[in-house]
């Protein structure tokens, strides 16, 4: 099968757990695209939080995508050029802040490059600025303040917690909502019908590709969608179980150029 399409995911698939790509990774991805493979990231970040993974496997010199918000944006990385997006509706954020709290859990979403949470010390919120590098923006006032319509929000909050509330969630906003964890302490409410799967969907047709040209690799909750939809579903050997289980092969771990090997062994025919 000739394949067309690789798209991976970000956190525990194209970094590793130092949250680095690795040279041979840089490198395969590099030749792929050089030999006429488009590459895609599709993570749950924002996009400004994908920047400087994308600049790093050449997606800014190849003409490649990024896929953000869990599939709710698409960016061709080289032009800027947003040729997909979908928001939540609208009121939709302040009625989850609102839900935030009478639940107990912290609320993040995004705008203009910076996360805006309710708090600028939660641990879990922290964690994603860290990561994608951006700034935190705890408005004075939420209702008043916040006048974006959002991609999407994240509930954040102990495992165990929020593991009880994804059912309790998906209930509460059944028909107007996605509601799925994609890390165990981050509850993804995303508009409905949309994940990552949804996303690549996208892509493809804007590319004219088919599922069957595409592979899609990934590690979390958020990445099985994909996984399933692809022609080639892989997860990494350090993804959950019940992502192993459903992926057509699983690969080593992030931390052993997991990339590298599905690329030499399934994309590779030059």
């Amino acid at each position: 099968m000739a394949y067309e399409l690789l798209v991976l995911d970000v956190d525990g698939t194209l970094v590793n757990t130092k949250k680095e790509i690795t040279e041979r990774t840089k490198e395969a991805l590099w030749e792929c695209q050089d030999q006429g493979i488009k590459v895609a990231i599709a993570s749950g970040r924002c996009t400004e939080g994908i920047r400087h993974q994308a600049k790093a496997i050449g997606l800014d010199r190849f003409g490649g995508y990024v896929i953000s918000f869990n599939g709710g944006r698409i960016t061709n990385f080289a032009t800027g050029e947003v040729i997909y997006d979908i928001t939540l509706p609208d009121g939709m954020i302040h009625e989850l802040y609102d839900y935030s709290k009478k639940e107990h859990t912290g609320i993040l979403t995004y705008d203009a490059g910076k996360i805006v949470a309710h708090s600028d010390t939660d641990p879990y919120i922290t964690i994603d600025a860290k990561g994608c590098d951006i700034p935190i923006w705890v408005p004075e006032d939420f209702h008043r303040d916040v006048k974006f319509a959002g991609n999407k929000c994240i509930l954040t909050g102990d495992p165990a917690h929020l593991e009880k509330l994804e059912k309790k969630a998906a209930k509460d906003f059944e028909g107007r909502l996605s509601v799925y964890r994609s890390e165990g302490f981050y509850l993804e409410m995303m508009p409905l019908g949309v994940d990552k799967a949804y996303g690549v969907a996208k892509l493809l047709e804007r590319l004219g590709y088919r599922r069957s040209q595409m592979v899609c690799c990934g590690d979390g909750f958020n990445d099985l969608p994909m996984i399933e939809y692809a022609g080639f579903g892989v997860a990494m050997a350090n993804a959950p179980e019940q992502l192993k289980e459903k992926a057509d092969y699983v690969a080593p771990s992030c931390d052993e150029d997991g990339l590298v090997d599905v690329i030499t062994r399934f994309i590779k025919d030059w």
